[in-house]
């Protein structure tokens, strides 16, 4: 592996203008093809096949196919002015008006008032009005968006509060290019303070936007054909700039060093990336393990995102290892200190960087009290993770907004008209195939879940054409994410088989309250099987690269404990609200079902990514000679640092995203910046040389049959040393010959 890195490296340093050019040219296809691409299509409603409400759903579309559940939808609510009715003369007219000029537009399907429907609360205080819509929300035109934002003003200045719900006039979260730059400026400052250059500083952000651009243009480009949305295309940009930053700095950082020990610039770009790359190879490789496994969940979205993050990170990596060289080879010295570029020796400038800096002081640190640091890390990342035992999952829907957008106040006020349970009704379909009787089959069903406990009130039971199905909905008391829905739910469809042998029809519970009670439940079921599945992938993967047992089976723990305190901190912010305001979250509540499994990937791949910077860089210096505990030490010399500045970069990129107005994004933005705080401050900075110093030689123990049976990929460039110039540092005088050639 390392010597065909070094091979590619020095390849793309002596074909630097080729490898810009190729690069230059794939950007300049998929941004011509993003350019010419057509929109996205998401017709395609099947969010989780296999479970009931998605069954359901799927039969509504089969038995009653004038229905397009696809189609946009306005639910306009009116409140009377205090002490007024809706029902009175003026109000009336002004609500017959406004249903009136909605029904007008050219796209509309339908509108029904509030007076013909019977959509008046009880002490007339509140009514609603529907219209639907031939098209979906994205394809409305301006002129239907501007008559009904016309006619809902009209109604306003006659007195009423109007506000619409649905997807008509949603609106949309905006787009994450002011996340990406805040990520990109914070990572800028990062990169200056570590390097102390502003062409070694500039290079990984050159690198990563590029990188970014050819993802996020790829998505664009084969939207069409997969459907892929922008939620995709954030969570790409999200992780393609933090590891394609991260995976530049740590090559340039190598080159550097090389050139610091000696080397002309081809021979340190190969060494840099003959090694550095190496790591980079095997962390990416484990993030992508991570991103890809998300297909096993059986989740058409979860699958689309991750396999697009995916593929922004396998485009970070190979940038890193053929367009990084090849800058490196167009401004050789650019990147170097500002000594030796003025002319300082290169020995004079080792000499400086092999002696004790910040990462030694903190390695012997840990190393003289190595059980003290590991208890109070455990125990501190512990407490953190008790409130996960709390989690509750949901997705949240226009309760989670804020109460500065219109759909916010118009669920607010169905629900202080008409009750909590308005917001999620539940949509019972009635399959009488096999009834004898199917109008009766439906009027008991109808009958038996209007007298279940929590249920407040129940629709008339609607026939297709055909006849051989039904459809009504129960409103239940209390909201959609409150638990008791949820044992509603459960409760409905356990009386089935009891109807079903009565009456010869079956049935079965949908819409959106069902729909993500069934989801939650799915994919609460299914994250134990995912993450067994990455952790056993990626252990053998860190098998293969450290050759040890236990240094594997201590990076899988570490990131349990990182993974479980940042859901710790997620649930302490999002659904309790400890600090929820200084992070613009209004509305406080269940964890969107998505986000932990998805955090629970992306958490193990980074997490992996520091395991192998760090922990391959002490691996390289015992194989070379060094004693575990001058290993931990030599390793934390040279990486703590880029370390430190690549966990930093993360975390600011990160951190951009909570300003993010789709709920999903800040949540996942802010999980994932205080995971990587957690995992590469606390676990890899701390837990890690504890562990070690404690485990000593066993450390690095692999049985001899296992070693036979292992590959030798030669992550720590022992072949590139051996036929090198060997380092001048403190540490060269304990190479052993025979460990280089073992490895």
């Amino acid at each position: 592996m390392a010597t065909l890195l070094y091979r590619l490296g020095r390849t793309a340093f002596r074909r630097r203008w080729l490898v810009a050019l190729l690069w230059a040219l794939i950007l300049g296809a998929v941004g011509a093809g993003a350019a010419k691409a057509p929109a996205a299509d998401d017709s395609n409603t099947s969010f989780m096949p296999g479970i009931e409400a998605q069954k359901a759903f799927d039969l509504i579309g089969e038995r009653f196919p004038g229905s397009d559940a696809n189609g946009a939808d306005a639910r306009i609510v009116f409140k009377a002015p205090h002490g007024e009715k809706v029902t009175a003369a003026d109000n009336r007219a002004a609500i017959d008006t406004l249903v009136s000029e909605a029904a007008d537009g050219p796209q509309v399907a339908g509108a029904v008032g509030p007076f013909k429907a019977g959509a008046v609360s009880k002490d007339a205080s509140t009514a609603y009005a529907t219209v639907t819509y031939k098209v979906k929300a994205a394809d409305l035109t301006d002129a239907d968006k501007n008559a009904l934002e016309g006619a809902v003003d009209e109604a306003r200045d006659a007195g009423l509060t109007v506000e619409v719900g649905g997807t008509a006039l949603a609106s949309q979260p905006a787009a994450g290019g002011s996340a990406e730059s805040i990520g990109i400026v914070l990572a800028a400052v990062v990169l200056l303070i570590t390097f102390g250059s502003l062409a070694a500083a500039g290079l990984p952000l050159l690198t990563a936007v590029i990188g970014v651009g050819i993802s996020m243009c790829a998505i664009l480009a084969l939207g069409s054909t997969f459907g892929l949305d922008m939620t995709t295309g954030t969570l790409a940009s999200m992780l393609g700039l933090a590891v394609g930053i991260d995976y530049a700095l740590f090559v340039v950082s190598r080159y550097r060093e090389e050139r610091a020990n000696g080397h002309e610039p081809r021979e340190a770009t190969g060494l840099a990336v003959g090694t550095a790359g190496s790591a980079v190879v095997f962390a990416g490789l484990t993030v992508v393990i991570a991103l890809a496994g998300l297909s096993v969940i059986g989740v058409p979205m979860l699958t689309k995102m991750g396999l697009c993050a995916a593929g922004a990170v396998v485009a970070a990596v190979l940038i890193a290892l053929t367009l990084v060289p090849a800058l490196l080879g167009m401004w050789p010295n650019a990147v170097l200190p500002r000594k030796m570029r003025k002319g300082g020796s290169a020995a004079a400038h080792q000499g400086v960087a092999g002696r004790a800096n910040g990462g030694t002081r903190w390695a012997r640190f840990v190393l003289r009290r190595p059980l003290t640091v590991l208890l109070v890390g455990v125990v501190g990342l512990g407490a953190l993770a008790l409130p996960a035992t709390q989690l509750e999952m949901g997705m949240p829907g226009d309760e989670a907004k804020p109460t500065s957008t219109t759909e916010r106040r118009a669920y607010d006020a169905l629900a202080d008209g008409f009750g909590a349970g308005f917001n999620g009704p539940l949509t019972v379909v009635v399959d009488t195939k096999g009834a004898d009787d199917p109008a009766q089959a439906a009027k008991t069903i109808t009958g038996v879940i209007e007298r279940t406990d929590g249920v407040v009130s129940v629709s008339p039971a609607q026939f297709n054409e055909a006849g051989d199905a039904a459809l009504f909905s129960a409103t239940p008391a209390t909201g959609p994410n409150d638990e008791a829905t949820k044992d509603i739910v459960q409760t409905i469809r356990a009386e089935r088989p009891d109807l079903e042998a009565r009456t010869g029809a079956t049935f079965e519970v949908t819409g959106s309250t069902a729909m993500n009670i069934d989801i939650a439940r799915a994919l609460q079921d299914a994250l134990v099987p995912y993450l067994a599945v990455i952790v056993l992938l990626s252990l053998v993967l860190l098998l293969v690269v450290f050759r040890s047992l236990l240094v594997p089976l201590k990076a899988a723990l570490g990131f349990l404990l990182s993974v479980l305190a940042s859901l710790g901190a997620v649930v302490a912010v999002f659904q309790w609200g400890w600090g929820a305001q200084l992070l613009g979250v209004e509305q406080t509540g269940p964890i969107m079902s998505l986000m932990p499994i998805f955090l629970v990937g992306i958490v193990f791949g980074l997490a992996m990514d520091y395991e192998v910077f760090l922990v391959a860089r002490m691996r390289e210096a015992y194989v070379h000679g060094e004693r575990p505990a001058q290993a931990v030490v030599t390793g934390f010399r040279h990486s703590a640092r880029v370390v430190v500045a690549a966990a930093a970069i993360m975390i600011a990129v990160f951190s951009g995203f909570v300003g993010s107005g789709e709920s999903m994004i800040k949540t996942i933005g802010f999980g994932l910046a205080v995971a990587v705080l957690f995992d590469a401050f606390v676990v890899r900075m701390a837990l890690v040389p504890a562990v070690l110093a404690l485990l000593g030689d066993k450390a690095w123990w692999l049985p001899r049959r296992l070693d036979k049976l292992l590959p030798h990929v030669d992550v720590e460039g022992a072949t590139l040393t051996a036929r090198s110039v060997p380092d001048a540092g403190p540490e060269a005088g304990a190479h052993r010959p025979q460990e280089v050639v073992r490895t």
